[in-house]
């Protein structure tokens, strides 16, 4: 029997999201209070430009004052240190957040250690990683915080599921993974090293892919009635697919993000909101 997945619209729950951020907004504005986001961006980077543009944008329209430091390729670690300095010490600064990746010459951790931890609005800083996986709430990297967002939003609960989260970046899994432990989930990071993945997938309510693998996670991998959390955005042929293969896994899950409109849109809701959280922590 094929049952067609209820899809997790993104667009629409993050529409939602930004509104109420908005409100949250308009209510620190009564106060003089204008949130401030700051973008910091080394070189040309084609995908960062398109993320920055769009995070610049959407901060805007909400009335978030936002300033992006653009940066020439070239730019030394030390020139870059400097920039992040100013912009910790800046009182109309509440988010500061550093493009990645950064080029060759910059050691990253470097300049995440060099972000005020409590400024960091991207949750990179070691300070409030070590937060997120000691059970404490703080500032959660954006695209993890948007996947439980658009769980809950849905009334998808994890508590006393088994979640499967495949990838583990410092970005998506990692994060993701200590979210879904505070929710009560039963958690199993996967990895390139990971020898049973499908079998692993088989036994999961909830899977993650967050690997960077076009179409990696097939039907076959998903059991019936499961939840998939599609994270991939890899370009094949000019055209944005997922790392699952939506057309087969969609017959078997019950719930499945679509790639383009999923999670993406919930990466900058989730930014936005964490942007007023810090502006009213200012307050």
């Amino acid at each position: 029997m094929s049952v067609m997945s209820t899809i997790l619209d993104g667009k629409k729950v993050a529409a939602a999201w930004r509104l109420e951020t908005q409100i949250r907004v308009s209510q620190l504005l009564e106060h003089q209070v204008v949130p401030g986001l700051a973008v910091v961006l080394v070189g040309h980077d084609p995908a960062s430009e398109i993320y920055v543009r769009n995070k610049v944008k959407q901060a805007t329209k909400i009335g978030i004052y936002s300033v992006v430091k653009r940066l020439p390729e070239d730019t030394s670690e030390v020139a870059l240190l400097q920039v992040i300095r100013e912009l910790n010490a800046d009182p109309e600064i509440d988010g500061i957040l550093v493009q990645l990746p950064l080029p060759d010459q910059i050691d990253e951790e470097t300049i995440l250690l060099a972000v005020d931890p409590n400024k960091d609005v991207d949750g990179f800083h070691p300070y409030n990683f070590g937060r997120l996986w000691s059970g404490q709430r703080g500032l959660v990297p954006a695209t993890a915080a948007g996947i439980m967002k658009l769980l809950a939003d849905y009334r998808i609960s994890v508590a006393g599921k088994n979640a499967l989260v495949i990838g583990r970046s410092l970005i998506v899994g990692r994060p993701l993974a200590a979210l879904l432990l505070a929710a009560n989930a039963t958690v199993t990071i996967a990895h390139s090293q990971t020898q049973n993945v499908a079998q692993l997938a088989q036994q999961a309510d909830i899977v993650v892919a967050a690997l960077g693998v076009p179409k990696y996670v097939t039907s076959d991998f998903i059991k019936p009635g499961a939840v998939v959390i599609d994270v991939g955005t890899n370009r094949v042929d000019g055209k944005l697919v997922g790392d699952v293969d939506f057309d087969s896994v969609a017959s078997k899950a019950a719930f499945i993000t679509p790639v383009p409109g999923g999670v993406g849109p919930m990466t900058i809701a989730a930014l936005l909101s964490q942007t007023v959280d810090l502006a009213q922590k200012r307050q």
